[in-house]
């Protein structure tokens, strides 16, 4: 995206009037919307918008947007926010070993292909810092303990730490192989971003190929995630398959996976970066 847009996110009980009041206030400033999306959630009856507006058209900018928009949000009940498309998100990248979504998102972060900024990349072991800092990002290694339960719980604490000194708004486990603490998933609620290699909600945890392989799958596949403090059961982003036979060995699945995943995990951190997921109880309504 080339053009300086203001998205507008929202979402609020369901009722007459919500659409024409809101692009009624875009009008009534001289705004240009360039882009609009709409679902009512019929089980919830809450409704979900989101709409792109040409900055340019706007006498204000957009903290002055959010002020003017403010009064009408409250009248309607909304959770809402105003993003600005000058503004780069910060996406900081965990990882453990396994490099194949670090290096495609990186790839996708140097050619521009994917808009954000990336502040620290933070791991529980060494194997990638030598590729991480080859692009200049500063690699932050965190030991993780297998067992040691407190230890895991001081790892966790630093990498909040780490997350806020960077000021990161989404947090990246590209294939960073932990548990992460139910208070830290409670704190960054929809901001922890996860690709788990099978197709929730089939195999969640440990060594999904191995568990699709054994139960004889004709399909495999990946999930980008928000995480809980459920295992593997956060709300989904994206999810994508491809097909197998009884001629495919586990070590065939994991090569076949991996190619998935990355995919995947672009596309899902793409949504959420563009402002284009919102979270409705443990579902997302994703505006592509």
């Amino acid at each position: 995206m080339t053009e300086h847009r203001y998205t507008l996110t929202l979402s609020c009980p369901d009722r007459v009037g919500i659409v024409a009041a809101v692009s009624g206030f875009v009008a009534q400033h001289g705004g240009f919307i360039v882009e609009a999306s709409y679902h009512t959630d019929l089980e919830t009856q809450r409704f979900f918008m989101r709409q792109e507006i040409r900055a340019d058209s706007l006498p204000f900018d957009a903290a002055e947007l959010r002020s003017h928009f403010a009064p009408l949000a409250e009248k309607f009940h909304m959770t809402w926010r105003v993003s600005d498309s000058a503004v780069k998100k910060r996406v900081v990248l965990l990882v453990s070993k396994q490099d194949h979504c670090l290096n495609d998102l990186l790839h996708r972060w140097r050619s521009g292909e994917l808009e954000i900024d990336v502040p620290c990349v933070i791991s529980n072991h060494e194997d990638l810092r030598g590729f991480v800092e080859w692009h200049g990002i500063p690699f932050i290694c965190v030991d993780m303990p297998n067992n040691d339960e407190p230890g895991k719980a001081a790892a966790f604490d630093r990498i909040a730490v780490l997350f806020e000194q960077h000021r990161g708004d989404c947090m990246v486990l590209a294939r960073f192989m932990q548990i992460v603490p139910p208070d830290l998933c409670a704190c960054y609620a929809g901001r922890i971003i996860n690709i788990h290699h099978s197709f929730l909600p089939s195999f969640a945890g440990a060594r999904p190929y191995h568990q699709a392989y054994h139960r004889g799958v004709k399909l495999i596949g990946a999930t980008c995630h928000y995480v809980s403090d459920e295992l593997d059961a956060g709300p989904i982003i994206e999810q994508d398959t491809t097909r197998i036979d009884h001629g495919d060995t586990v070590e065939d699945m994991v090569r076949y996976g991996k190619d998935i995943e990355k995919n995947v995990l672009a596309r899902g951190l793409r949504y959420h970066i563009e402002d284009r997921v919102l979270i409705c109880g443990n579902k997302t309504i994703v505006f592509r």
